[in-house]
């Protein structure tokens, strides 16, 4: 039976289209139990509903039809206690209720499961027999484990409402499909997807005829692509900003990349023809990169399927035809890449969705240097069935509407309207000063992952770098980069700042960063070897990059050291040790460079408890609130079954913020933050309210979190402080805040529209 359920669970989880998963389920489900029906009942949100959405045995012409409201019949009930519910004489049950349209009065014996998901009842599976032949317990289990085990693959019925999710005529725009909020920004536009030409699991085996013409064809390809990358990121030299030309060059390199092109060229030679070498060699290279365990290396898999397609695109250049594109391009696809983007003209790029991938993804990186909405993971809906159609993209809430109605494509005209007053709005103030009503100077950095990101930093007026995240050029090379190497990398970005400081993170890699050249197999990366641990551990490493970082700052003087992951005053010393080590050998090499003020990450929670003798080791603090708030509420943010749970609003996590703060005042020393909660407006004010005056965010964040604390009090927002802390959770926090915004008549910095 288990092997049964396996298989079921499989073929649901392969199925694209929400209809073909439904379907599989109740053929599935009714033949491993030998049942005469099957059906699965989904919630329809809009009136709480369980509805009928698919089955075999029962009458089809039911599906849809059939409504239970609370109450209402056996299959309710499952609901209504979250529990299975067995009858061996249905008809008896003082629940039962008679639906005609079903033909269910021939049936006697009855178990229904509920589907639940997150805690939510989303659904109800059940079957039926005939006759005396009753179900047992190990039906009764079956049936339990099969509604478990399906609950994740059916989850997303909950998005949309039955008329869609059952795929029953609807007028269009009833609802908007629920994706990850990407870049932000409104849109309205027409879908355009990826060449068909470009599927590389399309790609049919074949021999080779001729396997020197193969290699030559494929070689020919490399150079073509290669070209056409470099062509690309020169026309839109004046487009993006530097950050992107960077990723130009990363897919340039992939595309010429010996490990890509000698295991094509290999394939070729044991008689593959150069299509199907292709297709198999980045399979290959995109299953290594999807088992590491950090997902900003994950996302390596995307650039590599994108140089793969554009290769196979160059591959069969006599099958390509001219492409044209919407006036209003909103491109759609499991993953959008790079290249993609770039074919596309920028007056025409509307917005982005992807059907996978996640906010650290290049595409949002992209997105947001051109300042177009884009949304990430919109999950189990068919790329090619949105061809074509119309659909309004809101990059705040994360939501794609499709086919809208007429009224809500004037309510999101409206919103695009609004918006571009609000970005003029808001470039009037890169060059004023962060200043609060009643006359407190907050201090708006940037954090910066490529030295590419200064063209976006210094655009918005920001006072330096908060956090350079060191790791990001380790990510994009083969081997660990040299000290003349990392020297140069460093120098740009402190040139390009400089008098203003910049904040250089050493090197934070481990199990949940692992480089390809250095991969780290432990089994809780997030609580292992990782950050100031591994540079401790491997001093020739940690030395070499003190040391460029050193000599690259000794012309500049505004470098600041920030220790990553430390948990104990040993840590600090070990590394002030090395540091000083590093300053000698270079002042030795007649480089006279100076100390650096030299600050530690405040992300374990241990530190909370230790910061009096921490702060005694070092000269400032940088709160890092992503992973202070991951350890607190003991969530990883990557585990889609308790993301939902990670609420850095939640007034225990505000609690424990405003403790360090105090604490950092206290002992005077200075202290910033940085993450997720600086960049976002509304949570911006209650840190203010908290005391922070220093702020570290995403660059594109900073003109609207500077309009916002210019626009309040600090005394305003301790009040708005103190009443969070006496609310219930997060939520409830987030509700407040947006009424508040709504009532000083800025609500369109936290949401679509002015």
């Amino acid at each position: 039976m288990i092997k049964k359920l396996r298989q079921i669970v499989s073929k649901v989880a392969d199925a694209r289209e929400l209809e073909t998963a439904l379907r599989l389920v109740v053929s599935g489900v009714k033949d491993a139990l030998l049942a005469d029906a099957c059906a699965v009942y989904l919630i329809d949100p809009s009136d709480e509903r369980l509805v009928l959405g698919e089955t075999e045995g029962l009458d089809r012409a039911s599906i849809g039809v059939v409504r239970l409201a609370v109450g209402t019949g056996v299959v309710s009930l499952v609901r209504e206690q979250r529990e299975v519910v067995r009858s061996e004489e249905v008809s008896l049950h003082p629940r039962f209720k008679l639906f005609p349209v079903t033909g269910e009065s021939q049936f006697r014996a009855f178990i229904g499961a509920p589907i639940i998901h997150r805690g939510d009842v989303i659904g109800v599976l059940a079957i039926w027999r005939k006759g005396y032949r009753s179900f047992d317990d190990r039906d009764e289990a079956f049936l339990a484990t099969a509604a478990v085990q399906l609950s994740g693959a059916l989850a997303g019925a909950i998005v949309t409402p039955a008329s869609i999710r059952l795929g029953r005529s609807h007028s269009p725009g009833e609802t908007y499909r629920q994706g990850i909020a990407g870049a932000p920004g409104v849109a309205i536009g027409e879908v355009m997807l990826p060449s068909p030409l470009a599927d590389l699991s399309a790609v049919p085996d074949r021999r080779a005829i001729d396997i020197t013409v193969e290699e030559t064809a494929f070689l020919d390809a490399v150079a073509s692509v290669q070209a056409q990358i470099l062509q690309s990121s020169e026309r839109m030299q004046d487009i993006l900003p530097s950050e992107s030309h960077a990723l130009f060059e990363v897919y340039a390199m992939l595309a010429g990349d010996e490990s890509l092109t000698s295991r094509v060229v290999e394939r070729i030679h044991s008689g593959s023809w150069a299509p199907a070498a292709l297709r198999d060699t980045v399979q290959e290279l995109c299953l290594q990169f999807n088992e590491m365990a950090d997902e900003r290396l994950k996302e390596r898999a995307e650039d590599i399927r994108a140089v793969g397609r554009k290769l196979l695109l160059a591959l069969r250049t006599d099958q390509l035809t001219p492409k044209s594109f919407p006036k209003r391009t909103v491109l759609v696809g499991d993953e959008v890449s790079l290249a993609r983007i770039a074919e596309v003209p920028q007056d025409q790029l509307a917005g982005i969705v992807c059907l996978k991938g996640s906010v650290l993804s290049h595409t949002v990186v992209i997105a947001r240097s051109l300042g177009i909405p884009a949304v990430m993971g919109l999950g189990d809906i068919s790329a090619e069935g949105l061809a074509g159609r119309h659909v309004i993209i809101d990059g705040y809430m994360g939501r794609v509407f499709i086919d809208p109605p007429p009224s809500i494509v004037s309510e999101y005209s409206r919103f695009e309207s609004e918006e571009r007053l609000l970005a003029t709005e808001l470039d009037n103030l890169s060059d004023l000063p962060t200043i609060t009503s009643d006359g407190v100077r907050v201090v708006l950095d940037v954090n910066t992952g490529l030295a590419s990101d200064i063209d976006s930093g210094l655009k918005v007026g920001a006072e330096g770098v908060g956090l350079y995240r060191s790791e990001f050029p380790f990510m994009l090379r083969q081997s660990f980069p040299t000290e003349t190497e990392q020297c140069a990398i460093y120098r740009r970005m402190l040139a390009a700042f400089s008098p203003r400081p910049v904040v250089m993170r050493t090197l934070d890699i481990g199990g949940d960063k692992p480089l390809p050249y250095f991969p780290i197999d432990q089994t809780n990366s997030l609580l292992g070897w990782r950050g100031i641990r591994v540079m401790l551990q491997h001093p020739e490493l940690f030395l070499v990059q003190l040391k460029a970082m050193l000599r690259a700052n000794a012309q500049y003087g505004n470098l600041h050291l920030l220790l990553p992951m430390v948990s104990t005053t040993e840590e600090v010393r070990d590394s002030r040790a090395i540091l000083e080590q590093a300053i000698d050998s270079l002042r030795r090499e007649g480089i006279a460079v100076k100390r650096p003020p030299l600050g530690i990450m405040v992300e374990v929670p241990i530190v909370l408890f230790i910061l009096e003798s921490l702060a005694a080791e070092v000269d400032f603090l940088s709160v890092g609130s992503n992973d202070l708030t991951q350890y607190l509420t003991a969530v990883d943010r990557g585990n889609a079954n308790v993301a939902h749970l990670y609420d850095p609003l939640a007034p225990g996590v505000l609690k424990a913020l405003h403790s360090v703060v105090k604490q950092a005042n206290d002992l005077s020393k200075p202290v910033s933050l940085c993450g997720d909660l600086a960049a976002d407006p509304a949570s911006a004010l209650l840190l203010l309210g908290m005391g922070f005056v220093h702020l570290s965010m995403a660059a594109p964040m900073v003109p609207r979190v500077k309009k916002t604390l210019r626009s309040f009090s600090q005394r305003r927002a301790s009040e708005l402080f103190e009443l969070a802390l006496e609310l219930p959770d997060g939520a409830a926090v987030r509700t407040m805040l947006n009424r508040v915004f709504e009532e000083e008549g800025i609500g369109g910095l936290v949401r679509a529209g002015r």
